[in-house]
């Protein structure tokens, strides 16, 4: 691995945003008086939950198929994903024309696959983790010519991820804590990359869940390392890192300052604060953040910004949840 393989530049962000200024959102930050309340500091809410395909997945995806040449093009794009990835970049396949297969364990919830079969992909269940789907994406690449756009450890990925940060630094200029959901590491490497360009002060901190947080143990191991995949509310932020990671390990170890994980209980009740607290539908990896301030696992400075990444849970396990169930995905099925 080579930590200097792609440098972050400015520009880069720049760059990213302009290329997908037409197929993304720009999503709003909003002041949530209930987490200020609590925290004693002014808290803010960026809500990329809100993006088109209901999560920020949607801007790496696009930066990354609309940086391909004729040929990549033409030969179709594959991915594999535990849903929003997937759905991310179906979308941005489709508005540029490109066919797509993306490949999933059977892991991935139902509602998202549909979400993914809607926007016109092809999806194939393989394995039980992202590791064995990866195995047929690898396939497909080498046998078919197919051209790969992988979830995080990808430089136009992290790039348009990136974009994110420039939001927010334009709508808390004052931001002195960001709190971003972790799994892979695309959307926290773009984000901390963009935002300690211009302010190399400000605290970014990782939030993940107990449950398989694969970045977590490699960053406590010094390298990138495999976990099991477990069932979560989370289920967005589960699947190893790679263990050929080139990009966003060595930029979660250089710029995070710090990883916070969560129980199963904790991120229920993010998620039911999330709607019972600022009227939003946010799903278990989306509202990681909601989550670790909620349960007061960070310590938070001045202004701070709370990523909301993703909206696509299944609205029944949705009303369970906001209805006070502490819902155990792990134990789901048993009778």
């Amino acid at each position: 691995m080579n930590q200097h393989a792609f440098q972050f530049y400015p520009e880069t962000f720049a760059e990213a945003r302009a290329r997908i200024s037409d197929t993304i959102l720009r999503t709003p930050t909003v002041f949530s008086q209930a987490l200020t309340d609590a925290r004693g500091e002014p808290v803010h809410l960026k809500l990329e939950h809100l993006q088109k395909t209901g999560s920020f997945k949607l801007r790496g995806a696009a930066n990354a198929v609309l940086s391909l040449d004729d040929a990549e093009k033409a030969n179709g794009v594959v991915g594999v994903s535990t849903g929003n990835h997937g759905r991310g970049l179906a979308f941005a396949a489709k508005e540029a024309g490109v066919s797509c297969i993306i490949c999933m364990s059977s892991l991935v919830p139902q509602n998202k696959i549909d979400g993914i079969r809607a926007l016109g992909a092809e999806v194939r269940i393989v394995g039980s983790s992202q590791d064995e789907a990866q195995l047929e994406v690898d396939r497909l690449v080498a046998e078919e010519g197919m051209t790969l756009i992988p979830p995080f450890d990808h430089k136009d990925i992290i790039a348009g991820q990136g974009t994110l940060g420039l939001e927010i630094l334009e709508d808390v200029p004052d931001v002195e804590t960001v709190l971003v959901p972790l799994s892979g590491g695309g959307l926290i490497s773009g984000v901390a990359a963009a935002i300690k360009a211009s302010k190399p002060n400000v605290k970014i901190i990782g939030i993940s869940m107990e449950r398989g947080a694969a970045m977590a143990a490699s960053q406590d191991a010094g390298r990138p390392v495999q976990v099991p995949e477990l069932p979560t509310l989370a289920d967005s932020l589960g699947g190893g890192i790679g263990l050929d990671n080139q990009f966003t390990f060595n930029v979660v170890r250089d710029l995070v300052d710090d990883i916070v994980l969560l129980s199963e209980a904790e991120i229920a009740a993010g998620i039911r604060h999330g709607y019972r607290q600022e009227k939003q539908v946010v799903e278990g990896s989306g509202a990681v953040c909601l989550a670790a301030l909620v349960a007061g696992k960070v310590t938070v400075s001045g202004p701070t910004v709370a990523v909301l990444s993703g909206c696509n849970i299944d609205m029944n396990m949705h009303l369970r949840i906001i209805s006070g169930e502490d819902v155990d995905v792990a134990r789901e099925g048993e009778a």
